[in-house]
């Protein structure tokens, strides 16, 4: 088995090990980044992307970045009950706005900034082992995989490293060495999302989220010519099991007042609705970002941009230690990374509390859930509230 080194091994190709890379070798500091997907499934696989200010300010100040060219800026959102709507503007509220730009042409830019720059990247190469973490190398096991997800035969490669960062989603490999299951937590929703995208201009300027009597729905945009939209759905949900009439019938019905643009839906899937925090985000020489330490439900939009936070603290922390041997900061990063963490849970349960019905839900619950809607739009510090959570709070370093 071939054995290689770096200073510091990122399993994981997505927002957070890109831009992790970028940050360390700006301080002169080597790493390599493993991916089990092949470039173009990581470029290609379409995902929301609202951007808080500070995530913007980040990412603009990035080689091939298009976030300020290619991205749409948004003063509010629009909340929509009772047949009403209610534009909570941020710009005036707080002072600042956020940005709609996918999180595939986050992507885009960063792997073409990575690439030009050097950064070694492994493609289609799965880790399937984290060992030694707790001593001064910890080594990082991975193989090639073909396009079927096979390992390829003799592609074993052993790498060792001064610290292993997990930030490999959800299903993460890295967080099964550093997490303790006994403090992780969870909250599992009873109900999910109906998302579909369809070939047709904007309903609207900006996101509307839609607290109806028939149910919950969220329309976004995507470009000129495509919309996102969203409604509330139980989990089950077969996304194949509705017509494009019935879809847009649903939609309609619960966005009153505002008349969709309609047009062929091309894709459409069921997105579950869970929280999870790991209790542990750093063990020894090895830490995990992103999804690999957190979920939130997507109401808040809190997913992307709550990666960037724990990337910037990383990497101020992994600067310290690989090039002052400063261990101060890297022993602060998980309980610095959880209050920015939990604050970002409570704001997407909140949201997502506001806005969906619950299935035992009755008729207190509902006219208590349209009492706190009123209290947030006809509140100077309601709506504040929401504008600051939504567009982000001041990142720590």
């Amino acid at each position: 088995m071939p054995l290689t080194s770096t200073q510091v091994a990122i399993v994981g190709a997505g927002p957070a090990g890109l831009l992790l890379s970028h940050l360390l070798a700006e301080r002169g500091i080597d790493s390599i980044v493993f991916d089990r997907r092949t470039r173009e499934e990581i470029e290609s696989t379409i995902r929301a992307g609202i951007l808080e200010q500070g995530t913007v300010d980040v990412l603009s100040a990035l080689p091939h970045s298009r976030v300020l060219t290619d991205g749409h800026r948004h003063d509010g959102i629009e909340l929509r009950f009772s047949g009403e709507g209610h534009r909570i503007d941020f710009p005036s509220l707080v002072g600042r706005s956020v940005w709609l730009y996918p999180q595939h042409e986050v992507l885009k830019d960063l792997i073409a900034a990575r690439l030009a720059a050097g950064q070694d990247i492994r493609f289609s190469h799965e880790v399937s082992a984290v060992d030694g973490i707790d001593g001064e190398r910890p080594t990082v096991r991975a193989h090639a995989v073909d396009a079927d997800g096979a390992a390829v035969p003799g592609s074993e490669i052993e790498l060792s490293s001064h610290f292993v960062v997990g930030a490999d989603g959800s299903r993460s490999t890295v967080r099964q060495a550093v997490a303790d299951r006994e403090t992780n937590r969870y909250r599992e929703y009873p109900f999910a999302w109906f998302g579909v995208l369809c070939e047709a201009p904007p309903s609207a300027d900006e996101l509307i989220y839609s607290n109806s009597d028939a149910g919950f729905a969220l329309i976004s945009q995507r470009s000129e010519t495509v919309q996102r939209m969203y409604f509330q759905c139980d989990p089950g949900t077969d996304p194949d099991g509705w017509s494009e009439e019935e879809l847009w019938a649903t939609l309609q019905e619960r966005v009153p007042g505002t008349t969709l643009r309609e047009g062929p839906i091309f894709q459409r899937d069921v997105l579950r609705f869970r929280s999870f925090v790991a209790g542990r985000l750093r063990r020894g020489r090895a830490a995990i970002i992103g999804d690999a330490a957190h979920t939130v439900p997507p109401t808040g939009a809190k997913g992307m941009n709550l990666a960037i936070a724990d990337v910037l603290l990383l990497a101020d922390a992994l600067g310290d230690l690989i090039i002052e041997g400063d261990e101060r900061r890297i022993d602060a990063f998980a309980d610095t990374a959880l209050r920015r963490i939990w604050k970002a849970q409570h704001f997407s349960w909140w949201m997502t509390s506001m806005l969906h019905r619950t299935p035992d839900a009755g008729d207190f619950d509902r006219e208590r859930q349209l009492g706190e809607l009123r209290s947030v739009v006809e509140s100077e510090a309601g709506s504040t509230y929401l504008a600051e959570a939504y567009t982000g709070w001041p990142f720590t370093r």
